[in-house]
C-alpha cells in the first residue's frame, strides 16, 4: 500500500563526484534544480536539503564514509525524516553496505519511500526493496567497471614509469596531452633547485628538518604549487619529513594500498642518487609505526537473530596452539540488545558461507532457461508496445484538446466583452484555469513516461533471470562488497536461528523456482514448436507474476 505522501518528511539530497563513475551525471546545481521542481509539483514537505554546491555531496560513493549521507541516515533513523526524494537512487549508493544501510531502514519502517525525479518511487514494500538493492547493485557494478578500466590504465603507466597520481614537491604533472592519461611527470622550474638544495642540506648532516623548514620558510619564502584545489602555501612540519622520506626523489616511487604498496623504477629526473637516500634514512632514524588493523564483515548489518530480533554482528577471534600457530576465526552472533540471556549461539563465518552457497545454488536456473525466459519477454514487450500506440494516440489528441481549451479561456478571459467580468468572472477563470493546467500537465507526463513502465519491467526482468542464473559463481568468486550484495538480494528478512540461516525469498524468485520442474518440461516441448498456440501459453506462464506485470 502506498503511504500517504502528506504525512512523509522528506530529506533532499544530491550528490556528485569528480570521479569517472559520475562523468555524465548532472552538477549539484542541476540535480537541485529537478529536484526542486518535483518537490514544488507534487506539494512535498521537504524538511532538509541537501542542495546545489556547497551543499550537496561532492564524493564518490563506490566507498562508504561520505559525511553528508551518514549524517542524512542518521536524521532518518532518528525519526526526523522518513521519505528521500534524490535526482536518481545511484545518488544514494554505489557500495553494499550504503545501500544496506538504507534497506534495514525501510525494513525497520523508518524509511518509507524514496522518490527520484525520474518517475520512479521506492515504496517500503518487498518488491520496491528488491528493485531498489538491484539498483544499488547496478550502480556497483558500473563503478567496478570502470575501476577495472581505471586500473588497467595505471598498471600501463606504473610498467612505462610514470607515477600515476599527483606529483611530489619540486614536480609537476603535464595537462592537456593529445590522448587521455599520459600526463607525465616533469620539473617543476620554480621550485626544483630549490628543493635539492634541501636535500643537499639534509645530506651534510649539519642541519636537521625543522632548521631546514625555518629556512625555506623564513628565509627563501618558499611555497608550494597552487592548483584548483589548493593554494600555495608555506611548508609544514609534516611536509618536510615526508619528502625526506620519499624515494620519488631518488628516481623510484611507491604504489599501491597501505601494507601492499610496491616500487617502481621512474621515468623523472630524480635529485639524489639511492645511497644519497638511504643516508638520509639513517640520519632521520625514523621506522614507521604500526598501526591496528581495521576489520569489516561482509553480512553485518543485514541479518537479524531469529530468537530476540536484534540485530546480527561479528567479531574475530585468534587461537593460539601450543606448537605456536595461531588461527583466524570470524564469528557471527546475535547483539543481545534487546535480550542479554538471548540463547542464540555463534555461527562460525565459514558455516554461515556454506550455507548462503548452498541456497544460492538451490536458486540457480539453466542458461537455456534463462534465455529462453529472456526470450519471450521481449516478444511481450512487442506485443503491449503495438496495443499502447492507440493509448498513445488518444492521450495525444486529449492534450491537443486540452491545451486548445485552455487557449480559448485565455481569450475569453482576456475579450473586450469581458471587460466587466459579464462572461466569466476573475474567480471562475481562476478555477478553470487551474483544472485545465492540472490535466495538461498530467498528460505531459503521461506521455513523458509512456512506454518507459514496460522497458522497466523488461529490464528488471532480465536482471532477476540473470541473477538467478549467475549469482552462485558472482558469490563464489566476488570479493567481500559483492557477496553481501548478492546476499542482500535475496530476500527481505535474513535471519539466524538455531545456527541455521533462514531467509524469505523476494517473490520473484518464488514464482520462478517452485514453477521451474515444470517450465523445464514444457520447454523441451515448446523448443521445437514456434506456433501461435505455445506463445499464448508461454505468456499465460509468465503472466503468473502479478509484480513483473505491473512493472
Amino acid at each position: 500500500m502506498k503511504p500517504d505522501t502528506t504525512q512523509i518528511k522528506y530529506i533532499a539530497y544530491s550528490r556528485k563526484s569528480t570521479d569517472s563513475e559520475d562523468r555524465q551525471v548532472l552538477s549539484l546545481n542541476d540535480q537541485k534544480r529537478e529536484v526542486e521542481e518535483i518537490a514544488i509539483r507534487d506539494n512535498l514537505n521537504v524538511v532538509m536539503k541537501f542542495l546545489g554546491d556547497g551543499k550537496g555531496e561532492s564524493q564518490t560513493a563506490h566507498k562508504r564514509g561520505r559525511p553528508i549521507f551518514d549524517r542524512v541516515m542518521d536524521f532518518i533513523e532518528a525519526g526526523k525524516a522518513n521519505g528521500l526524494l534524490v535526482w536518481h537512487a545511484n545518488r544514494l549508493a554505489r557500495n553494499a553496505w550504503d545501500g544496506g544501510r538504507i534497506i534495514t531502514a525501510m525494513d525497520e519502517g523508518k524509511l518509507l519511500e524514496v522518490k527520484t525525479t525520474s518517475g520512479r518511487t521506492y515504496y517500503n514494500t518487498p518488491e520496491d526493496k528488491f528493485f531498489l538493492q538491484l539498483e544499488f547493485g547496478m550502480a556497483k557494478k558500473s563503478s567496478d567497471d570502470n575501476s577495472v578500466a581505471v586500473k588497467r590504465g595505471l598498471k600501463t603507466k606504473l610498467q612505462m614509469g610514470w607515477y600515476p597520481s599527483r606529483a611530489p614537491l619540486g614536480y609537476l604533472n603535464t595537462k592537456n596531452f593529445e590522448e587521455k592519461g599520459q600526463n607525465y611527470v616533469l620539473n617543476d622550474p620554480e621550485r626544483f633547485d630549490t628543493v635539492k638544495r634541501m636535500w643537499q642540506m639534509m645530506l651534510t648532516g649539519n642541519y636537521t628538518p625543522p632548521q631546514i623548514l625555518k629556512i625555506a620558510n623564513e628565509e627563501w619564502k618558499f611555497k608550494t604549487r597552487t592548483t584548483k584545489r589548493y593554494v600555495g602555501k608555506s611548508l609544514c612540519r609534516s611536509a618536510i619529513y615526508r619528502m625526506f622520506t620519499n624515494p620519488f626523489y631518488y628516481g623510484w616511487f611507491e604504489y599501491g594500498k597501505k601494507g601492499n604498496k610496491q616500487l617502481y623504477k621512474g621515468n623523472h629526473e630524480p635529485m639524489i642518487t639511492e645511497e644519497e637516500f638511504d643516508r638520509v634514512q639513517k640520519l632521520l632514524g625514523r621506522d614507521g609505526k604500526p598501526r591496528p588493523k581495521q576489520h569489516r564483515f561482509a553480512f553485518t548489518g543485514l541479518m537479524k537473530c531469529g530468537n530476540c530480533g536484534a540485530m546480527i554482528t561479528a567479531e574475530e577471534k585468534m587461537k593460539k596452539q601450543k606448537n605456536g600457530n595461531v588461527h583466524h576465526y570470524i564469528y557471527y552472533h546475535c547483539t543481545k540488545r534487546k535480550d542479554e540471556n538471548c540463547p542464540e549461539k555463534m555461527v562460525e563465518l565459514k558455516c554461515l558461507n556454506a550455507q548462503i552457497d548452498t541456497l544460492i545454488k538451490n536458486l540457480s536456473i539453466s542458461e537455456k532457461f534463462k534465455n529462453w525466459a529472456i526470450k519471450y519477454l521481449h516478444e511481450i514487450r512487442q506485443n503491449e508496445a503495438q496495443s499502447n500506440e492507440t493509448v498513445l494516440d488518444n492521450k495525444q489528441k486529449q492534450l491537443l484538446q486540452t491545451t486548445k481549451q485552455l487557449d480559448n479561456l485565455l481569450l475569453k478571459f482576456t475579450s473586450p466583452e469581458n471587460a466587466g467580468g459579464q462572461f466569466i468572472s476573475d474567480q471562475e477563470y481562476q478555477a478553470l484555469k487551474t483544472r485545465l493546467t492540472k490535466e495538461k500537465t498530467a498528460l505531459e507526463n503521461d506521455l513523458k513516461t509512456h512506454g518507459k513502465v514496460i522497458d522497466e519491467w523488461v529490464e528488471l526482468s532480465e536482471q532477476t533471470f540473470n541473477f538467478a542464473r549467475y549469482s552462485h559463481i558472482w558469490f563464489a568468486k566476488g570479493d567481500m562488497d559483492t557477496k553481501r550484495a548478492i546476499f542482500a538480494a535475496l530476500g527481505s528478512h535474513l535471519i539466524i536461528k538455531d545456527q541455521k540461516l533462514n531467509v524469505l525469498l523476494h517473490p520473484y524468485f518464488k514464482v520462478i523456482f517452485e514453477n521451474l520442474k515444470q517450465a523445464e518440461k514444457e520447454l523441451v516441448k515448446v523448443r521445437t514448436s514456434e506456433n501461435a498456440t505455445n506463445k499464448r501459453q508461454i505468456a499465460e506462464i509468465l503472466a503468473i507474476c502479478p509484480t513483473l506485470r505491473r512493472r
